[in-house]
């Protein structure tokens, strides 16, 4: 696969420094999560929680990232410093985590994956617009890469983890797993805390005024009043937001049926949640490519329609071996999705309300992640777990007919460009 990475302005061994280690860094934000998803079913049973208790802890996390993300998004364009907000955004993450190691009452734990879902609201509108405008002219695959980080967190923390819960209780593993962020926070400070996008280098190169770029606030609110009427915007929000549906219930779900249903000990609840992201993890860069030269649109609906047909499989298949394979197919064309959906984005709304877009796009998610634990949660009380599963698959449909009503054209082909 041959793909240009060049970037205008500056030196092609600094610009691949910044990508991978702002993919690296959002390995980290996702690290956490998946992570907390393990210990769901031991944290489940040592308060004595229902399955709508359960769901309620995601959707509280999910709901505080709603609402901070747009203002998260806005903070982004009205501030240069992009590295130092991924810094601060990092740490914001991984600090709450180590406060629920400490926690007894399941309000404080609520208190607590709040803190992460508004701390998460930063990392998403500053690293996906920074990358996008670094690399004009292959967005869906460098996203693609900073995605591939996301599904590495979400792959090797189950495995990771389940391996020291054999050997620790998950209170010292909270405490010992806040490291590794605090690390990469620094890091991302010292090397990255400099980074800025717009004001001075919009002097120097005469850039038009769609560049990215520190700018009034009375300029911004002018662009917040244009990108609300933006219908690309609207159908591809709102997709998004479903598509999380899809996977925050899938999160939610999927290791309590592996531990409570098939009996899995943790380590192997663990293996299961990497196979789906290890194939994520494969399939994101060649939807990413794919969408770069042959539009957005088909990549899209031929991946959630997929996503749909596995789920509905796995409802039916319940508890047997064919549910464990399917969840790497499942995996391949649900993560899939990812980075074609943040590209489309950013080629259809101005550069200098990049960050309030994408704070846009993933609030829409957070509120759709928010939703679905707690109504899968509900129908698994009342139906069984099996049950949750036909609902995943009803979301990843909506999504797909939301994508359906995206008009195809030139700005849709990444290979066009924005």
């Amino acid at each position: 696969m041959s793909v240009s990475l060049a970037a205008g302005g500056k030196a092609p061994g600094r610009s691949f420094r910044d990508v991978w280690l702002i993919t690296l860094g959002h390995s980290l934000t996702h690290w956490y999560p998946a992570t907390f998803y393990l210990l769901l079913p031991i944290i489940g049973k040592e308060l004595g929680l229902s399955y709508s208790q359960v769901g309620l802890i995601i959707t509280c996390q999910y709901i505080a990232g709603a609402v901070a993300n747009v203002p998260g998004g806005m903070l982004v364009d009205t501030v240069g410093r992009k590295g130092m907000l991924m810094a601060l955004s990092l740490f914001w993450v991984g600090f709450p985590y180590l406060l629920i190691g400490f926690t007894h009452s399941y309000l404080a734990l609520l208190a607590c994956v709040a803190l992460v879902g508004a701390g998460n609201s930063l990392w998403h509108p500053t690293a996906i617009p920074t990358l996008a405008q670094k690399f004009p002219h292959s967005k869906g695959f460098v996203l693609s890469l900073h995605g591939m980080g996301g599904n590495v967190g979400d792959a090797l923390a189950p495995v990771a983890v389940g391996a020291l819960l054999s050997l620790l209780t998950w209170r010292e593993v909270v405490v010992l797993n806040v490291l590794p962020g605090v690390v990469m926070s620094l890091l991302i400070f010292v090397m990255l805390g400099s980074l800025r996008l717009g004001g001075a280098a919009r002097s120097k190169t005469g850039a038009g005024p769609d560049e990215a770029r520190v700018q009034s606030m009375g300029d911004y609110l002018q662009g917040l009043r244009t990108l609300f009427r933006n219908r690309a915007l609207v159908l591809l929000s709102t997709g998004s937001a479903f598509r999380s549906m899809t996977q925050n219930a899938l999160l939610t779900f999927l290791p309590l049926f592996l531990a409570y249903e098939m009996g899995y000990a943790p380590f192997w609840v663990g293996v299961g949640m990497f196979a789906l992201q290890a194939a994520g993890f494969a399939a994101a860069p060649i939807a990413g490519h794919l969408s770069d030269r042959v539009g957005r649109k088909s990549v899209l609906m031929v991946s959630m329609a997929m996503s749909a047909v596995i789920l509905a499989f796995m409802a039916f298949a319940g508890r047997s071996l064919a549910f464990v394979v399917l969840i790497a197919f499942l995996g391949f064309f649900l993560y899939a999705v990812r980075p074609v959906l943040q590209a489309w984005l950013l080629e259809t709304t101005p550069k200098n309300m990049g960050g309030t877009s994408v704070g846009i796009m993933f609030g829409a998610q957070s509120l759709g992640s928010s939703v679905a634990p707690l109504l899968g949660g509900m129908i698994a009380d009342r139906f069984g777990l099996v049950a949750a599963f036909y609902f995943i698959a009803s979301t990843i449909l909506v999504a797909n007919a939301c994508i359906f009503f995206m008009p195809p054209g030139e700005r849709e082909r990444g290979a066009a460009g924005p």
